[in-house]
C-alpha cells in the first residue's frame, strides 16, 4: 500500500469518526439540553486529548509569544462554531448539517481573496457562486421545507473560517495537540457556563455510551486527519474530506431514519462539485493566479 493510499484511508476514517461524533451527539439531544451535552462531551474530549498530549510531550513545549493572541482567537472561533453547529444539529437532519459544512472551502477561498488579496480568477469565482447556489438548494429559504436552523450552520461556517485562517497564521512551533486541547477546554467551559441557565438532567445509564462515543470519536477524527495529511500528498488526500457527506447520509438513514429530500441531495452535489473544482484549480495553478 502506498503512502497516498494510506492517507486516503486515514482521511475517510477521520471523516467517519467526525460524523459518528455528530451521531452520538444527536442521540444525546433526545434527553440532554444543548450546553449539558457540550459539557459532558467536552470533559471526555479534554481528558483524552490531555492524555495524548502528555504522551507525545506536547505539554512541555512553550507557546511562542507571537502566537498566543492568534491561538486565543482560534479558540474563541472554535467555541462559536461548536455551539452553533451542535445547536443546529439537535434540530435538523445530520446529512443537511454536514452538507452545509462542505461550503467551508469555498468560503475560505473567497475570504482569502477579499481579506488577504489572494488571486482569484473568474473560473474559481464562478465555481464559488455555483456552490452558494447549491447552499440555497439545501437551505430552501421561503419554502415549506425551510429549516431556520440551517442558518445557524452557516454561522458556524463563518466561525470555522476564522478558525482556519487563524490556524494558517500560527507558526509551526505551536503544537497542534496543544491548540486542540485548549479548544476542547474552552468548549467544555462554555458548556458549563451555558448549563447554569438550563435545567440539569441526570443522564440515564444508557446515555453514557453516546457521551463516551462522542468524545472518543472526535479525538479519533482529529488524530486520523492529522495522520492523513502527514502520510499522503495534499492534492490526493484532501478531496476525500467530502466523504463525510456520504457517512452523514448513511448514519442519518440507518440511525435516525432521515431520508434526504431530492433538492437537498442536488444542492449537496453542487456544493461538493464546486469545492472539488476549486481545489483542483488551485492545485493546477500552484496556489492561484489572477486568471485561475
Amino acid at each position: 500500500m502506498t503512502d497516498n493510499s494510506r492517507g486516503i484511508l486515514l482521511m475517510i476514517a477521520a471523516m467517519a469518526a467526525y460524523r459518528f461524533s455528530d451521531t452520538f451527539l444527536k442521540m444525546m439531544s433526545a434527553e440532554l439540553p444543548l450546553f449539558e451535552a457540550l459539557f459532558l462531551r467536552g470533559v471526555g474530549t479534554s481528558v483524552l486529548l490531555f492524555v495524548v498530549a502528555l504522551w507525545r510531550g506536547a505539554l512541555h513545549r512553550r507557546l511562542p509569544a507571537r502566537d498566543r493572541g492568534l491561538i486565543a482567537l482560534r479558540t474563541l472561533a472554535e467555541v462559536g462554531a461548536a455551539v452553533c453547529y451542535i445547536a443546529a444539529l439537535f434540530h435538523m437532519p445530520i446529512a443537511n448539517a454536514t452538507a452545509l459544512l462542505q461550503v467551508l472551502p469555498l468560503v475560505l477561498t473567497l475570504t482569502g481573496a477579499a481579506v488577504f488579496g489572494a488571486p482569484l480568477g473568474w473560473r474559481r469565482f464562478a465555481a464559488i457562486l455555483v456552490g452558494f447556489a447549491g447552499v440555497l438548494l439545501i437551505v430552501q429559504p421561503g419554502v415549506e421545507g425551510f429549516n431556520a436552523w440551517s442558518l445557524l450552520v452557516l454561522v458556524a461556517v463563518l466561525f470555522l473560517t476564522v478558525r482556519e485562517l487563524t490556524t494558517r497564521r500560527v507558526s509551526a512551533r505551536a503544537p497542534s495537540l496543544t491548540m486542540a486541547l485548549m479548544a476542547a477546554l474552552a468548549v467544555t467551559t462554555a458548556g458549563a457556563g451555558g448549563a447554569v441557565f438550563e435545567e440539569w438532567v441526570v443522564p440515564s445509564p444508557a446515555l453514557w455510551l453516546p457521551v463516551a462515543g462522542a468524545s472518543l470519536a472526535i479525538v479519533a477524527g482529529y488524530q486520523f486527519s492529522v495522520a492523513a495529511m502527514r502520510v499522503g500528498d495534499l492534492a490526493v488526500v484532501a478531496p476525500f474530506r467530502y466523504s463525510s457527506l456520504l457517512w452523514a447520509l448513511i448514519l442519518g438513514i440507518a440511525i435516525f431514519g432521515e431520508f434526504p429530500a431530492p433538492l437537498m441531495l442536488l444542492g449537496a452535489g453542487v456544493v461538493v462539485g464546486s469545492g472539488l473544482f476549486t481545489f483542483y484549480r488551485e492545485r493546477a495553478l500552484g496556489g492561484g493566479t489572477a486568471t485561475g
